[in-house]
């Protein structure tokens, strides 16, 4: 199964006071820690959806969304529709920005576990969160429902076919909000 990484990285990180993609943690930005974690973690191709900030991003192919002011929905939709338009994608993982305690092993595990499902997600001690997998069948439905800052959690609600696999042992879901953090 070929497996796409999908970085959803268009906010302009307002809590933050600048745009997260940029933003250099351990040395590393945090675009480029999250595409060298997909990348590592068997995705190919990654791509990046910048907005509010747009830049060069070794290893990935980038997606601008001019409408990132509507909200984590719209990169999603972008994304998605770029990927559509890709033949032999038959999955994508979605992660944020913002996750600088993600790890290789996580995405492997999301990428990889039970390749028949629509659907896998993350947890972290038994707490929803990200990377989630969306098979090929499910992009239509959640470039439909993406709106505002919710993403395809619309989606996901309700959904007894959601796979999820724990990955609170190789990694850290939290989300870096403010600079403090």
């Amino acid at each position: 199964m070929t497996t796409a990484g999908l970085v959803l990285a268009a906010g302009s990180g307002s809590r933050y006071g600048q745009p997260k993609a940029p933003v250099v943690l351990d040395g590393e930005r945090l675009v480029d820690r999250a595409v060298r974690v997909l990348t590592e973690g068997g995705c190919d191709p990654v791509l990046v959806v910048l907005g509010a900030w747009v830049g060069e991003v070794d290893g990935a192919d980038i997606v601008v969304n001019d409408a990132w002011p509507e909200g984590m929905g719209s990169s999603l939709r972008e994304g998605l529709r770029t990927l559509t338009e890709r033949s032999g994608v038959e999955a994508v993982v979605v992660t944020l920005v913002d996750l600088p305690g993600l790890t290789a092993e996580a995405i492997r595990r999301v990428a990889t576990t039970a390749p028949e499902a629509l659907v896998v997600q993350a947890t972290y001690s038994g707490e929803r969160g990200h990377p989630v997998r969306l098979s090929r069948e499910l992009w239509a439905q959640a470039i439909d429902v993406a709106h505002g800052d919710e993403g395809a959690r619309r989606l996901l609600r309700g959904r007894e076919d959601v796979v999820l696999v724990e990955v609170g042992d190789v990694a850290d879901g939290y989300d870096v909000d403010v600079p403090s953090e």
